[in-house]
């Protein structure tokens, strides 16, 4: 879950943003004859000279301040709501902002949303001011209906608003999470999964007489989350196993309520930013978020409510085997359990959550791309036959190697990034940015799109061209060495900064294994009468507007494609 921004209006939202205006003109009226009541009041009562100087200075000061450093540009605001009613007649709201932007011709805009003044940012060299200059201002997290929801009141890492709890889950995550260390221990079930996709693949590649059509998305997404619920919980399966390694109906269930609870993370719910309409759900984000949360909640919390009773009962002794283990036995300094089960399950909603979307679109859309550009797809698989060869399968170990599969990954980052913005930062004080004010609780949204396409920094920003990711770097890094992190943040592959991913190691693994599995194993091609990939982009949000299917040919010897494993259940 890098951040997703979707559009979860309903077809009234014309007739709700005009009543808004409304509404808001008539409080408007009542704060500004509120204050002017007040205003004559207060003229009866001479103000003594002293007092009325320093009134006087403390406003001067105020208003040299405010024309110091105005605030960047945007659209001018309604007052109380302020331009929550253009937002909701311009939906998706992601792409509202972005044209308003290069309408303007600016890298950096504010548009006021109720009380929060929400700062985009498409320049690479803003973002580095934010992320690197002023990190410490910028470490802080919204509050809103969804990130509450899915945290379980803010209890776990990636969600949680700075304070005592987010210190205490992060180092929960980077000691004992995804450090080197758990990440080399669970490398056998990670390899489990990947001969598991390609067991898969191979199923439906030859279920009939012919190349049967794959739905490349499909297959995409659950591997993610097999690996994910087998680092987690030391399963590939809630229900019944499936003999072809496929999902089954509860695997269906738990990945399509992972893709709406990502899609509706910071979508510009309305009452995130209008707070006395938070239980009139006008927008149906309210129940959307209850719906999804309910989902992976029945699932997880069966396998976490008994793990959890098996280790306070004795019944459990062995040594921790997957995530959920390992966060149950933690101790703190006193040796009682550093983490509540509320904690736990919330952490591992975080790490689901996170690790499932990533990889899985940079992988469709790398290969929709590149069925489009055969000589770019014979490269990637000419590389992987070079390093590995037609006698074993890719693994881990050869990912320092694959250089041009990693750069068609990367390319897929930059061009088609999972979400239009990155998870948003919040100010903890006023500041200054790129000579603008930025208020204290603004949010900071980094534009993917704005950073991955920004035609300043990137030649041809709307061309696939993997290449561009091979040429040598001004910090010294190579072809022999290209990395699917962006430390420059020309693109957002992997968030860095406090904040950031601190997964980024199991990604990448994720990442290379899931695209050279499928590129290794399988030839890609055009269904019968497609001239060529449809590349539209979905209107609500990044991904390719309609599923990627495509035919896949067994290209290594029949006994390279594993058999089937023991079930994990």
């Amino acid at each position: 879950m890098e951040a997703a921004m979707g559009d979860t209006m309903l077809g009234t939202s014309s007739l709700q943003a005009l009543l808004l205006v409304v509404v808001s003109f008539i409080i408007y009226l009542a704060v500004r004859l509120r204050s002017r009541r007040r205003r004559t009041m207060t003229s009866t009562t001479m103000l003594e000279p002293q007092h009325s100087c320093a009134a006087a200075a403390t406003v001067a000061c105020s208003l040299a301040a405010s024309a110091a450093a105005p605030l960047p540009p945007g659209p001018v605001p309604w007052p109380v709501v302020g331009n929550v009613p253009e937002m909701m007649l311009n939906k998706p709201a992601f792409r509202w902002i972005h044209r308003m932007m290069k309408e303007m011709g600016t890298d950096i805009a504010c548009v006021r949303l109720g009380a929060v003044h929400v700062v985009a940012i498409t320049c690479p060299r803003i973002a580095r001011e934010v992320l690197r200059k002023q990190d410490a201002n910028f470490v802080s997290r919204p509050l809103t209906f969804a990130s509450k929801t899915f945290s379980g009141g803010y209890r776990n890492a990636v969600l949680s608003p700075f304070g005592d709890q987010w210190k205490k889950m992060r180092r929960v995550l980077t000691s004992e999470i995804t450090c080197p260390s758990r990440h080399k221990w669970l490398h056998d079930k990670r390899a489990d999964e990947a001969d598991n996709l390609t067991r898969y693949v191979y199923h439906l590649a030859t279920a009939g007489s012919t190349s049967s059509i794959i739905d490349v998305r499909r297959v995409a997404r659950h591997y993610c989350g097999n690996v994910i619920r087998r680092l987690s919980f030391n399963r590939r399966y809630f229900g019944e196993p499936r003999p072809d390694g496929g999902p089954g109906p509860l695997e269906v269930q738990l990945m399509d309520a992972v893709f709406t609870s990502v899609s509706l993370l910071f979508s510009f719910c309305i009452s995130d930013y209008l707070p006395w309409l938070l239980g009139f759900d006008l927008d149906g984000h309210e129940k959307a978020v209850k719906e999804a949360n309910a989902t992976v909640n029945r699932l997880h919390d069966t396998v976490i409510d008994e793990r959890w009773r098996q280790w306070k009962s004795g019944e459990r002794q062995q040594e921790p085997e997957d995530f959920l283990d390992v966060l149950i036995t933690l101790k703190d300094g006193s040796g009682n359990p550093l983490l509540t089960i509320e904690e736990v399950k919330a952490e591992l909603q975080d790490i689901t959550l996170a690790a499932a979307d990533n990889p899985s679109n940079a992988v469709e859309w790398a290969l929709a791309e590149m069925v489009n550009q055969p000589e770019t797809m014979k490269k990637a698989v000419e590389e992987i036959d070079r390093v590995v060869g037609l006698d074993r399968l890719v693994q881990e170990s050869d990912i320092p190697q694959l250089n041009y599969v990693k750069a068609c990954i990367r390319e897929a980052f930059r061009l088609h990034p999972v979400a239009p913005f990155n998870v948003p930062h919040v100010a903890l004080a006023d500041t200054t940015i790129a000579g603008y004010r930025v208020p204290k609780g603004s949010h900071v949204l980094l534009s993917r799109i704005g950073l991955g396409r920004n035609s300043t920094v990137w030649a041809e920003p709307l061309r696939f061209r993997p290449e561009r990711h091979m040429a040598a770097a001004e910090d010294g890094a190579t072809a022999n060495n290209v990395a699917l992190t962006e430390n420059d943040l020309r693109f957002i592959s992997f968030s860095t900064g406090r904040r950031g991913c601190v997964a980024a190691t199991l990604g990448t693994a994720m990442s290379v294994m899931l695209f050279g599995r499928l590129l290794q194993g399988f030839t890609w091609s055009k269904p019968a009468g497609v001239a060529a990939i449809d590349l539209s982009e979905s209107t609500h949000d990044t991904f390719l507007a309609k599923p990627l299917v495509l035919h896949a040919h067994p290209r290594l010897p029949v006994h390279l494609y594993p058999t089937p494993s023991a079930t994990m259940t």
